[in-house]
């Protein structure tokens, strides 16, 4: 049976005063405010499901789930239940000496969740304190066993950590980042492997050079370096870049053989957005440290979480005056009402996952994507896997030509998606489609549908 689509109000002609304080006081991330001035306005003002309706009445399907963080749709019944009943208990109690229920809790349930070692977990705020976590912690480790000299980090070509200054350094994120190279401290990286998928086949892919370029380093650098981070199975903000299955495992043995921690990043792919809880369990590698974020409270509020081995966490104990504790720390550590919700959303995650929802619903997707782009004049390359899709557009599919940057081929694209009642946000001259997991079969439909109208309208056939 076909759902029943949402209709759209007519805008209103009155002048929205949240657009009014925005261009005001406002300053958004990642844009350029000028360019943003000179675009037609839009505030969000509720949300239903896959769906999101600004101020004016007029709805959209929300086809970048909320920057990569919403699971189960917007506005939830068992995950507002969750909230309003911890509301109703404490908002906020400081984890700096002290715990509470919801944040115990959570702690079991991910040390559960991930592969068998993963025993202890640190709460933070988002997805950069996360990795700053691990990469701090696996820093002391080293000093406190008698290698300080173990100072390094390898991440991998186009990795993506955040904006932190640690997170920056351990990346490799081109335009986003360079500008602050001169405060980073240096990393090296190795080549990120090839892989093309789409409609659930590996069109193409490649391992051999990046798994010798980072033998290589580790042959030269593993006797001074701590530990190695990556993103496994997709570097969403390089565009969607795909590693071929079993690529992590033959990383986390040369991690292993020559003694350097693994950070495994699963900050975007994690719960549920490639199908599975999480991609290490998938994948059958147990890292030193796993960072989680986005999707863990179904992009209700901001949660994250750092687990670590409990070997590594045994090593920060000790007297006080031996000074071995881990000095850092959050004011919002482990907030209940994010654990709270995060509990729900693991419960429900874990219903979808073991009747095969979304299983079926990402390979509807992938059809979707296989189906309408594959032979478009105008996509020189596809990436999808899970509920993770990017189409990299250009002048012509054969080639190398690229459109001239000042185009903004891809922001006019999303702009006219708007027109079109979708929101999604490009990379460059690439869309990015990342929707919600609720999103039912005749909605991917729809994010596709209008997807391709937009596409259509910018860059006529």
């Amino acid at each position: 049976m076909l759902s029943t689509l949402p209709v759209t109000a007519e805008p209103s002609s009155r002048v929205d005063p949240t657009l009014a304080a925005d261009r005001q006081h406002v300053w958004h991330p990642f844009t350029q405010m000028q360019e943003y001035f000179a675009q037609p306005a839009l505030a969000i003002a509720s949300g239903q499901g896959g769906w999101l309706t600004d101020t004016a009445g007029k709805t959209y399907l929300d086809g970048n789930a909320s920057v990569w963080t919403n699971v189960h749709g917007h506005n939830d019944p068992d995950l507002n239940a969750a909230l309003r009943t911890q509301l109703g208990q404490v908002a906020h109690s400081t984890m700096l000496g002290l715990t509470h229920p919801v944040g115990a809790e959570l702690a079991a349930e991910l040390s559960a969740l991930a592969p068998a070692g993963l025993s202890r977990t640190f709460f933070s705020d988002n997805g950069s304190n996360a990795v700053e976590i691990a990469l701090k912690l696996s820093f002391q480790y080293w000093q406190l066993t008698g290698r300080p000299e173990k100072i390094g980090v390898i991440g991998m070509a186009g990795g993506y950590h955040g904006d932190t200054f640690g997170a920056m350094a351990v990346g490799d994120s081109g335009f986003f980042h360079d500008r602050f190279r001169p405060w980073c401290f240096p990393a090296h990286h190795f080549a990120a492997p090839s892989c093309r998928e789409w409609g659930g086949k590996i069109r193409a892919a490649n391992t051999t050079a990046s798994l010798a370029s980072l033998q290589a380093l580790l042959a030269e650098h593993a006797g001074t370096t701590a530990c190695l981070i990556i993103e496994p199975s997709v570097q969403g903000a390089a565009g969607m870049r795909l590693q071929p299955p079993g690529f992590i495992r033959e990383v986390a043995a040369l991690c292993r053989a020559h003694k350097v921690h693994l950070i495994l990043d699963e900050v975007f792919v994690a719960f549920g957005r490639l199908g599975s809880m999480l991609v290490c369990t998938e994948e059958g590698v147990t890292p030193d440290f796993l960072c989680l974020a986005k999707g863990l409270t179904a992009g209700y509020l901001p949660l994250a979480a750092t687990l670590a081995r409990e070997e590594i966490f045994s090593a920060f104990l000790g007297s006080y005056e031996s000074g071995r504790a881990f000095y850092h720390g959050h004011t919002f550590t482990g907030n209940p009402l994010a654990a709270a919700v995060a509990l729900a959303n693991i419960r429900k995650l874990r219903a979808l996952i073991s009747a095969g929802t979304l299983r079926s619903r990402s390979a509807c997707f992938g059809r979707l994507i296989d189906d309408t782009f594959f032979s478009h004049p105008h996509v020189r390359d596809i990436r999808q896997r899970g509920f993770t899709a990017a189409l990299d557009l250009a002048p012509s599919r054969e080639g190398t030509a690229t459109f001239p940057v000042a185009d903004r081929v891809g922001l006019q694209i999303c702009l006219r998606a708007r027109e079109h009642g979708l929101l999604l946000r490009p990379l460059g001259d690439t869309l990015l489609l990342v929707p919600p997991l609720c999103l039912s079969e005749v909605e991917l439909g729809e994010l596709v549908h209008r997807t391709l109208q937009a596409i259509n309208d910018i860059l006529p056939n």
